[in-house]
């Protein structure tokens, strides 16, 4: 995982972007909940500080940063702190699990996508959030990551690319959505979202983890 000392040190400043961005957050969470299930057991690989995993219903989260977890917990979240690669839960321990820009900071996501696929039932869905880099937006991301806190050590991955990875991973992409096709701007107004990839900056990914699943 990239260095968690700045999510360590800075939780309440990271925290704070949800509030200063709120209508790109709530756009983030729009494109998000179609895809996420609204029963059964979920688990949110790098749940930060809940900002996602708690309006969405999504019960377990694991982070390596202890701060984010101490943050998550009080949004009623379920926490252990772990890292992607290598979660610490039983074989088909989850119907879902949700990844919301956790993929630019994986070391592998080959391994994250390999531990997603071990976790979840028979079936289960995954669900990606993430920056696209081909977009104006995460072209925005990449000219800022060296000098950001929190991006510093991230790696952004493409739309095209993320698909490729879940393929490979052995799952089975159902859809795709996207939002923030205006970049974050003073984000007066909250953008709705809309099928496909290739022009939001924010793109969602519902795949499952076999070819009956939904």
């Amino acid at each position: 995982m990239a260095k968690i000392e700045p999510y360590e040190a800075h939780s309440d400043r990271y925290d704070a972007w949800f509030e200063r961005h709120q209508a790109a957050y709530i756009a983030e969470l729009l494109a998000l909940r179609p895809s996420v299930p609204l029963s059964g057991r979920g688990l949110e690989i790098g749940v930060g500080s809940g900002r996602f995993a708690a309006p969405l219903g999504v019960q377990v989260g694991i982070d390596p940063s202890r701060a984010m977890l101490d943050c998550a917990r009080t949004r009623g979240i379920e926490v252990v702190q772990g890292v992607a690669e290598a979660l610490p839960f039983a074989d088909h321990s989850f119907d879902h699990a949700l990844v919301v820009t956790t993929l630019c900071f994986v070391d592998s996501p080959q391994a994250m996508l390999a531990q997603a696929r071990r976790v979840l039932k028979p079936g289960g869905a995954l669900v990606i959030g993430f920056i696209d880099r081909d977009s104006a937006l995460g072209q925005r991301y990449e000219a800022y990551r060296e000098a950001s806190v929190f991006y510093r050590d991230a790696t952004f991955y493409s739309a095209a690319e993320v698909g490729r990875l879940l393929i490979e991973a052995g799952f089975f992409v159902r859809s795709w959505a996207q939002t923030l096709t205006h970049g974050l701007g003073d984000d007066e107004q909250i953008e709705a979202a809309r099928p496909g990839r290739g022009q939001g900056g924010f793109v969602v990914v519902h795949a499952s983890s076999d070819k009956a699943g939904t």
